[in-house]
């Protein structure tokens, strides 16, 4: 029994041989496919180099960049711009407003403490009143004694009084003439102290100085507001405000291109946070003065309307015009750089890059724009197009991008 069960534990090699044979001979069918597939990426990438070109971008171009003198940088500035104060002393209570806030001129967008100045008011709407009321007594006063005194000289005319008699009545009206006089200037003098007590409380009350949106604010409740900001933690003004209706382009124009710049001259202004649209602008005036740190004067350019867009401190830039822009010239068009179009069998084409190869595509060209060339089909914007494109170029062939 122990020889028999030790017969059986053998090792079929055959089956382990075959086995292990079999992925070798699979690995080598594989790999030699792979190898020719190689051979022929190599092989044609060779007979094929890639074909250094420079590119251009097929964009969207303005008719006025063909009439356009001259192109300037600058900034929107609203000309009327105020740090809202006041001319009081005291803690901010309340505030109105906020930024993005539209306020009109009068508004009261803040309030500082009042109670001491509306106490002050009150004592002398008080004292006024006291003053016409001793008024009244005066001339009441007056009233008596004149009518006292013209008994008197009745009297004395006839004889019935001694003229001591007639001394005291006219004293008496005198004083109470000037007693009269002595209460109006009274009343005039309330009456000053109660319009400088009323002033000094609507000192307290912060007011819009003109129509305008707030900017900044620059005050929270609770603050010290003073109108020379000395103190340690006080604030010099609560609000920034600036009249949309007042914003301009401030433009630095070199020395040099002055004389293509007068009052007066249309312009296209371009606002970099709206690249794709153009406002109409006009020369409103040239700053009499240089800067000779920069060779350069100050131009502003007014817009001729109005855009809720537009805001203070964006950046802008300036086309001056030799001409007004017509209706028709403020669409854009395509346009492409004229160094793009080639004449292939007959047809105007451009080289279209796509995935490191090109395409010729026909296009329909227009009128010159400026530098570039109106395209009328064929591309879209933000095409990129081969330049100066050399004439083995075709249809399929691999470009490589010149860098700079």
């Amino acid at each position: 029994m122990p020889n028999e069960d030790l017969s059986k534990l053998k090792i079929d090699k055959s089956g382990a041989v075959y086995r292990g044979a079999k992925p070798k001979k699979r690995a080598r069918w594989i790999a030699v496919p792979l190898s020719i597939v190689l051979l022929i990426i190599v092989y044609k990438a060779a007979l094929n180099p890639a074909i250094e070109v420079e590119v251009s971008t097929v964009s969207l171009v303005y008719p006025s960049q063909s009439f356009t003198l001259l192109n300037a940088s600058g900034y929107v500035v609203a000309q009327r711009k105020a740090s809202v104060a006041s001319k009081a002393t005291g803690r901010l209570e309340w505030l109105g407003v906020e930024e993005g806030s539209k306020v009109k001129k009068g508004d009261v967008i803040a309030r500082l403490e009042g109670r001491d100045v509306a106490a002050a008011r009150d004592q002398s709407a008080a004292n006024l009143d006291n003053a016409r009321s001793a008024l009244e007594q005066s001339n009441a006063e007056l009233n008596d004694a004149t009518l006292n005194f013209k008994r008197s000289k009745e009297l004395l005319a006839k004889g019935f009084i001694s003229q001591m008699d007639y001394d005291t009545a006219d004293a008496r009206c005198r004083r109470a003439q000037a007693a009269v006089s002595g209460a109006e200037s009274a009343i005039i003098s309330a009456q000053a102290a109660l319009k400088g007590a009323e002033v000094a409380v609507e000192y307290t009350l912060i007011r819009a100085p003109f129509d305008a949106v707030v900017l900044t604010k620059d005050a929270d409740i609770g603050d010290m507001v003073t109108p020379l900001g000395a103190a340690a933690n006080a604030k010099a003004a609560v609000v920034t405000i600036a009249d949309m209706s007042s914003l301009q382009v401030e433009a630095d124009v070199s020395e040099s291109n002055l004389e293509k710049v007068e009052a007066g001259q249309p312009c296209e202004i371009q606002l970099d946070a709206f690249p794709e649209s153009r406002f109409r602008g006009v020369v409103h005036m040239i700053v009499p003065t240089a800067d000779r740190s920069k060779a350069s004067v100050m131009v502003k350019v007014r817009f001729l309307s109005k855009d809720k867009r537009i805001l203070p401190e964006m950046s802008a830039r300036v086309s001056f015009l030799e001409r007004p822009v017509s209706a028709e010239e403020e669409r854009p068009r395509l346009g492409v750089n004229p160094g793009a179009v080639v004449t292939r069998s007959g047809k105007q084409v451009v080289f279209q890059v796509r995935e490191q190869k090109v395409i010729e595509v026909p296009i329909t060209t227009g009128e010159k724009l400026g530098e570039m060339l109106q395209v009328q089909s064929g591309v879209k914007a933000g095409d990129k197009v081969v330049l100066n494109p050399p004439k083995k170029l075709k249809t399929g062939s691999r470009v490589s991008i010149k860098e700079g």
